[in-house]
């Protein structure tokens, strides 16, 4: 063996084994406020399945800015895409516009995994038609190198595969109208007249190419669903969730459908393939569920945050103990080395986030502060906890209501004392 490969080796073994002998006494989570009113700033989705708010160096954080946060964004009120400059003091530089946002899910940011340094993926809106679409931006070009525009149902980023090869898309129109925290207010929706359409559904889109295939239709979700889910021919169906497996070869999702008032008379975890075969319905598991490695998601069976296995249609393990997690249904997210494991939860009452950071090796748990909601703790200007990884998995991106009264963007990072 090389000497200085084994050097390498057991120096890193070394560091492994300090690491993990180390206690929760011996770890603090330092806090910090990087962007700032009287602006608003706020990132969107969960971070699962690999969204990172970080480009590949790290230098740069992609964020969203808005004059208001207590009202929904109506179609001509476009948000600025800005870069925080974590090597220039948090400088926030403004490169570009959106007319396809909400505060829920911003405007489903995703630094493209094959160029993660430049390049990333956004959703806009056509002004004149209300048509939906996905952009790839460069920002040492500073412009748009690509526009995924489609004829028929318009649909937009729903979940970039981390493989980096396609993306998924879903009607933003549709989610708009059944289900508001996750749509595009007023975005155009051909399938409206229709519960269960056979030209809607999740879509496939080459990112080299171009081009789309659909994977699975709501006429076809309707149908397989039918016989052990009542409502479902009442039910006007929409996708949330649409989340590729690290490797890009599983979508897990849910199937849901409006029944009146009720948006979420139809709630149903299903699988396919990215082939856009083994349609599966699954065993439901609670909260926002991340994808562990392999077919593997991780979800909430209360009061447990369970491992839950796709294929063989079976929980198969646990994170953590049944009181690790306060509320194991919060919003989850997995460290890009699948090492640490962090969830987001609303406190008592719903006024505040906390987050619970475990480390999977040995079950280290770290505590963090509580960050404000402020009024929005439910409906569609919530805010949700959202953790978001760093590319080195030792730092999180988290939203909160600061003492002015804005949202405003914060890092949580692991330190050794």
């Amino acid at each position: 063996m090389n000497l200085r490969y084994l050097r390498l080796v057991i120096a890193t073994c070394a560091v492994f084994m300090l690491e993990t002998s180390l206690s929760a006494k011996d770890y603090q989570l330092d806090v910090q406020q990087i962007t700032h009113g009287p602006q608003h700033h706020f990132f969107g989705y969960i971070g699962q399945s690999l969204t990172i708010p970080w480009n590949q160096s790290g230098r740069y954080i992609l964020a969203l800015r808005t004059d208001f946060h207590d009202r929904m964004p109506q179609p001509n009120d476009a948000a600025e895409i800005v870069l925080i400059d974590t090597q220039n003091d948090n400088r926030v530089l403004p490169i570009e516009t959106t007319r396809a946002w909400n505060f829920q899910q911003g405007t489903m940011f995703y630094w493209h995994p094959r160029h993660a340094e430049t390049q990333f993926f956004f959703n806009d809106r056509d002004p004149q038609s209300g048509r939906v679409f996905t952009v790839l931006y460069d920002i040492e070009k500073r412009a748009r190198i690509r526009e995924y525009r489609f004829e028929g149902t318009p649909v937009a980023n729903g979940g970039v595969s981390p493989k980096g090869d396609f993306f998924l898309a879903i009607n933003y129109g549709r989610m708009a109208r059944l289900r508001p925290v996750t749509g595009y207010p007023d975005a155009a929706d051909p399938t409206a007249a229709e519960l269960a359409p056979a030209n809607d559904g999740i879509f496939r889109v080459d990112i080299e190419s171009g081009r789309r295939e659909q994977l699975v239709s709501f006429q076809q979700l309707r149908d397989h669903l039918r016989d052990k889910t009542p409502l479902c021919d009442e039910a006007a169906f929409y996708i949330n969730h649409s989340l590729s497996n690290r490797e890009g070869e599983f979508v897990y999702f849910y199937a849901r459908g409006r029944v009146g008032r009720e948006s979420m008379a139809v709630n149903v975890p299903c699988s396919i393939r990215t082939d856009g075969t083994q349609l599966t319905r699954q065993q439901f598991i609670g909260g926002h569920p991340e994808w562990d490695t392999g077919t593997v998601v991780i979800g909430a069976l209360a009061p447990r945050q369970v491992r839950y296995d796709v294929t063989q249609q079976a929980v198969i393990g646990q994170i953590g103990t049944d009181t690790t997690f306060p509320k194991p249904g919060g919003d989850v997210a997995l460290s890009p080395h699948a090492d640490w494991f962090a969830n987001g939860y609303a406190t008592s009452g719903g006024k505040q986030n906390r987050y619970v950071l475990l480390r999977r090796s040995d079950g280290l748990t770290l505590q963090s502060p509580a960050f404000s909601r402020g009024p929005y703790t439910r409906s569609a200007l919530r805010i949700d906890s959202a953790p978001r990884w760093n590319r080195s998995g030792n730092a999180l991106l988290v939203p909160g209501i600061t003492a002015d009264g804005t949202r405003q963007l914060h890092v949580i990072r692991i330190q050794t004392k």
